[in-house]
């Protein structure tokens, strides 16, 4: 089984720089109008989507209607490194949580994408440390 997040956003060009900084590069587009209406990033295993509410209104409406329409979501994504991590996040990025430890035995740090999606760095201690 694989998961792949897909966010639903206005526009996608703005939250392109920060996946591209820390690695992740476009395996698919897919062109809307005079913009991109859907791109998957993949980087060191892992992907995300981006599908803007124009092409889903285009592609399936459905997805777009009930008591729960898509917006903001958190991703939690484990890094091998935090600092190397954090050090190639674009100049501007939202940190809003510059770092803490958890319970469970991470260090996070927390940013926003350019469209208020929630994006969590975690390191977790070495077992073999």
């Amino acid at each position: 089984m694989k998961i792949t997040p897909v966010l639903i956003v206005d526009s996608i060009e703005p939250a392109l720089p920060l996946w591209e900084a820390i690695g992740f590069t476009r395996v698919a587009e897919v062109p809307h109008d005079d913009a991109l209406g859907f791109v998957i990033l993949a980087g060191d295993g892992a992907e995300v989507m981006y599908q803007t509410r124009a092409s889903v209104s285009a592609d399936e409406p459905r997805v777009l209607e009930g008591p729960a329409i898509p917006g903001t979501a958190s991703l939690f994504v484990e890094v091998e490194s935090l600092d190397a991590t954090v050090a190639k996040l674009p100049p501007g990025t939202d940190i809003f949580v510059a770092r803490r430890t958890t319970p469970y035995g991470a260090t996070e740090t927390f940013v926003r994408d350019a469209a208020g999606n929630v994006i969590i760095f975690a390191q977790f201690a070495r077992k073999d440390a």
